[in-house]
């Protein structure tokens, strides 16, 4: 449940970001790394 809520997050933070602005679309993706990094331990 986790897993998909994050990326419904991850995909309109993307959408949103190439629409509205750049930034969100950098966010979503630091977002991303961090939710994937800190699955496997490295963060």
């Amino acid at each position: 449940m986790l897993i998909v809520l994050a990326v419904i997050l991850v995909i309109l933070a993307i959408a949103g970001g190439l629409v509205v602005h750049p930034l969100l679309f950098l966010i979503a993706i630091l977002a991303l790394l961090a939710f994937f990094g800190s699955r496997r331990g490295v963060v």
